[in-house]
């Protein structure tokens, strides 16, 4: 018979999985699917001996993967657009004229900010990295800057506009969840992300100083161009793809089929303007592109691509919800939190065990969505007995679970990153500096009452009537 199951034993499936992962990633050097399908296992024992039935667990492990199948959608429509943008020339394009405009000490601060204003327009963190930052690798990596560094900026920039744009899906879940006004929730938000990009911005400017100071050989830029010049068109008219899906996506289009469209106009480019052949640019779509140029840069950045290049990430995405899957709807989640709940005494506690939960809750079921859904069932009412604005539990919700999501090398997001930008999360974690840095100030925020907005009179006055008429309508 099911039961609740208690704290002790709901963490024991999380325990397990995160020694064999440490075992298997650190030690062994293998990615993290088997120790995800062991944390699976135990997690269906232990649900297993506290009363739950094999189908209930089926249909646990089936509700997490439902849950990410949008997520999935997205992850190959990218795997088709890379493919697409790269053998039709307008990331070459891209890359050729970033060349031209950026300079190396300034670009770090200049693809942050060029990101996050393609973010905000838009709302969609991936969709961005997945155009702008693949082109922004090719020309930071021209430069002679770190990958990681490049993958930093970009996803610090990326995350910026998905957390603030009022078209981003996370910003309208977080707000939703917590019955919160949108603009209310997106204005209070600047008090911790708007100083989380000045500092970030501030470091991107300091790293800089030493690509400037050390000077970057023109020759291997010129080379570079001159090696894109050889094998593809490059012309200003190309980058009009990317603009449209961006106008698409900005007005409103959704994202899947803003998508569609930029992978029908780069195949049409790879046949038309690059003159390749129908089945080469179908070839692309399936396997990615090939090219060999002599130059290992180039050589590195455009054999990438196509569907086959994201099923790494897709069998990740479904191993890990399946993970997740059981953990939230055996209920031992929901215990993990309610344990945090009792050492959590004060309201200033309560927002900073929110935020480190989402970050927790992104560790465990590896999804962003699931960091910011979980919590705000859990906290809720924890906010309102304290006399809290619901707006202080969004804004922990996005600060905790909307940016942390990128640390985790087995979360959707993590493993996301790895198959567009090529930067393992343990790389470019240092330098994604405002994904870290927000967490910490909103936790600094908590502790000391800065910016914690209690409830008033009237507000708890209609909370109570709320859930007295709640209760007499049950």
């Amino acid at each position: 018979m099911k039961k609740e199951i208690p704290f002790w034993v709901a963490i024991i499936p999380l325990v397990v999985m995160i020694v064999v992962m440490a075992i298997t990633i650190v030690v062994l050097e293998q990615g993290p699917h088997i120790p995800l399908i062991v944390g699976t296992t135990v997690a269906a024992l232990v649900a297993w001996r506290c009363g739950f039935k094999w189908k209930d667990l089926e249909e646990a492990m089936y509700k997490g993967i439902r849950l990410a199948l949008p997520a999935v959608s997205i992850i190959i429509l990218v795997g088709l657009t890379i493919g697409a943008w790269i053998g039709g020339g307008v990331v070459a394009t891209m890359v050729y004229y970033g060349l031209k405009i950026l300079t190396p000490s300034m670009f770090l601060v200049s693809i942050a900010i060029i990101c996050a204003v393609v973010s905000l327009a838009i709302g969609s963190s991936w969709s961005t990295m997945g155009t702008i930052g693949v082109a922004g690798m090719g020309i930071g990596l021209s430069m002679g800057i770190p990958a990681p560094m490049i993958a930093g900026a970009i996803i610090s920039g990326s995350y910026f506009g998905d957390k603030m744009s009022p078209l981003s899906d996370t910003t309208n879940l977080a707000a939703g969840l917590t019955s919160t006004d949108l603009f209310v929730h997106i204005r209070h938000m600047l008090y911790t992300t708007i100083p989380g990009l000045v500092i970030a911005l501030a470091v991107y400017a300091y790293l800089g100083k030493d690509f400037g100071k050390s000077g970057v050989d023109t020759a291997d830029i010129q080379q570079t161009m001159g090696v894109l010049q050889d094998n593809f068109v490059i012309s200003p008219f190309l980058l009009i793809i990317p603009l449209l899906v961006i106008v698409f996506v900005a007005k409103k289009v959704p994202a899947i089929p803003a998508l569609i469209v930029g992978i029908f106009l780069g195949f049409l480019s790879q046949v038309l303007i690059q003159g390749g052949s129908v089945s080469d640019a179908v070839a692309t779509l399936q396997s990615g592109f090939v090219i060999d140029t002599g130059n290992d840069m180039v050589d590195n950045l455009f054999n990438r691509g196509g569907l086959d290049s994201m099923m790494y990430t897709v069998s990740m995405t479904i191993v890990a919800m399946t993970f997740g899957g059981i953990l939230e709807h055996t209920g031992m989640l929901q215990s993990i939190v309610k344990q945090i709940l009792k050492l959590a005494k004060t309201a200033r506690g309560v927002v900073a065990s929110t935020v480190l939960s989402c970050f927790a809750t992104n560790a465990t079921c590896s999804e962003q969505y699931i960091s910011i859904v979980i919590p705000s069932r859990m906290y809720a009412k924890a906010y309102n007995d304290k006399g809290l604005h619901s707006k202080n539990l969004s804004r922990a919700l996005e600060d905790g679970g909307t940016l942390t999501s990128v640390f985790i090398p087995w979360n959707t997001c993590g493993v996301f990153i790895l198959g567009t930008l090529g930067v393992h999360a343990f790389d470019y974690a240092p330098y994604a500096v405002l994904n870290f840095i927000v967490p910490i100030i909103s936790i600094i925020y908590a502790l000391t009452g800065l910016t914690i907005v209690k409830l008033t009179e009237s507000e708890i006055f209609a909370l109570k009537k709320e859930e007295e008429d709640h209760t007499l309508n049950i």
